[in-house]
């Protein structure tokens, strides 16, 4: 084997990958973007084999044709969207299309359901958290229950990293991180299945094989390297999220730090110095042996900017660099606009919402419109709604893990300055924004060379390289800070009368 390192990622809308030196030089990178499905209301799903299959098949292919080729590649580590559900049969073939994460709603009922029969106060005590829309577990009683022709197929279930892997080595794998959140089904105490809340839901031996991200799950088969073109027997990672190996990617690994993603949802990492429990978070391990975190997510964020291009500016025609020429626009658009959006208030709340609300019938709002309102001000309230999101969150997280030392920002919403000013504005904090911001297949490449004992941990600072601060400023609390209760006020006066509509 090389020692090339070779990190990829499987996003909502797009796959990423990286080939990168040991010393954490970029070499080659590919992007190849992709959709997700909408079958019904509250349903998100992907193909795992047109999607999460061919993607990585393609990214590997671009990488490995010309300069570079599979015997250069030391080790490959794999993260993606999760934790979501998919059901495959005894020769590994998917039954359906993947359940994805959080965005997800259709189990609600299996929620209430899991809750009657074993009690909230004990399924929370048993995870450090309560059971929600991120939840694995009831998502497979709603297989069971709505598709049991799928479910008597069933010989096992994984989320997407954990496909990949499978496809790779053929080892039936999962992180402990994912893994946590497929409650009630994972013991945190003491890190692996339990069969405790498994009646109704599904027998421990039909799970994957518990690992962790930075240690190697199997070895690059014979077919998988006809398809892929890397070398038969290079070492393949357990995998991961893609929010754990963004924080990697961003060296957020000690107590104290947190990550703030910025992609297609927001996503929270706490490094807390212990297991803590949160009733509106997630409590979780790492990507490492002994690494405890907080975690939380809204289910909309650059998801929101996107459709706001797509629909409201390109009318649902654009592609490429139109998409990227109307995004720049719209954000220079909103730079223009006063703090507040001259009275605008929107409710970023398009796939219902995550945390802290677990709320799968919540809906957008906008409240304050006029003539004389623009798109500017439009996309400007959007970026806000978002950050009072995000603010919303924080807090939460402070409350239950302390208060973060360091805040560091990544994923696609850092590039340029308006969105991530706007969100250190609202939230009253200073983020660090690595110069560095490819984001989780960056991080995978680092677990691909901790995996095969190319880097150590303690060279992660190294790897990262340099940030930029972003500071609020000093006049904003005088408008976010009434702009915050608002946004509260605004919800609780609507929740009745939106899910009303939801049901609609």
């Amino acid at each position: 084997m090389g020692d090339l390192l070779l990190g990829i990622d499987i996003g909502t809308y797009s796959s990423k990958a990286v080939l990168v030196s040991p010393e954490g030089r970029i070499l080659r990178q590919a992007t190849r973007p992709h959709g997700i499905s909408l079958p019904a209301p509250g349903f998100v799903e992907q193909d795992a084999e047109a999607v999460w299959w061919a993607d990585t098949v393609a990214l590997c292919r671009e990488l490995l044709d010309g300069d570079y080729r599979g015997p250069d590649v030391g080790a490959v580590a794999v993260s993606a969207i999760g934790p979501c559900l998919l059901p495959l049969d005894d020769k590994d073939r998917p039954l359906r299309p993947g359940i994805l994460y959080g965005v997800d709603t259709r189990a609600t009922a299996e929620v209430a359901w899991l809750e009657e029969k074993w009690g909230a106060d004990a399924l929370f005590r048993h995870a450090g958290m309560d059971l929600s829309s991120q939840a694995v577990g009831p998502k497979v009683r709603w297989l069971r229950v709505h598709e049991p022709e799928t479910w008597d197929r069933t010989a096992w279930v994984t989320t997407a990293s954990g496909y990949v892997v499978a496809k790779l080595t053929g080892e039936r794998v999962i992180d402990h991180h994912t893994a946590s959140h497929y409650v009630p089904l994972y013991d945190r105490s003491a890190g692996a299945w339990t069969d405790e809340f498994a009646d109704g839901l599904i027998a421990p031996e039909r799970l994957p094989r518990l690992g962790w991200s930075d240690e190697v799950a199997g070895v690059v088969t014979v077919a998988a390297a006809k398809e892929t073109g890397l070398a038969q027997g290079t070492p393949v990672t357990v995998g991961a999220v893609d929010a754990l190996s963004e924080a990697v990617s961003v060296g957020v690994d000690s107590p104290g730090d947190l990550m703030v993603m910025y992609g297609s949802t927001a996503f929270f990492l706490l490094v807390t110095d212990g297991s803590r429990s949160s009733p509106t978070g997630w409590s979780t391990p790492g990507a490492r042996a002994g690494q405890h975190l907080l975690a939380a997510g809204m289910a909309t964020s650059g998801s929101l900017t996107r459709w706001f291009v797509d629909e409201l500016v390109l009318g649902g025609d654009g592609e490429g660099p139109q998409v990227e020429e109307a995004y720049e626009a719209m954000f220079e658009a909103a730079a223009a606009v006063r703090p507040g959006a001259d009275g605008l208030l929107m409710l970023p709340y398009f796939s219902g919402e995550r945390t802290p609300l677990n709320d799968p019938l919540a809906r957008g709002v906008v409240a304050g419109l006029t003539l004389r309102h623009g798109r500017g001000h439009l996309f400007r309230a959007a970026l806000e709604g978002v950050a009072y999101g995000i603010r919303d969150n924080l807090q939460e997280l402070a409350m239950a893990g302390g208060a973060p030392q360091r805040i560091v920002a990544v994923g696609g919403g850092t590039r340029g300055d308006t969105w991530v000013q706007i969100v250190s504005d609202v939230a009253g904090v200073t983020q660090l924004v690595p110069g560095n911001v490819i984001g989780a297949s960056f991080g995978d490449a680092f677990l691909a060379g901790v995996a095969i004992g190319a880097r150590g941990w303690d060279a992660l600072p190294a790897w990262v390289g340099e940030y930029r601060r972003v500071d609020p400023a000093e006049d904003a609390r005088a408008v976010y800070d009434p702009g915050f209760r608002r946004f509260k006020e605004l919800y609780a006066a609507t929740k009745g009368l939106v899910h009303e509509l939801a049901g609609l």
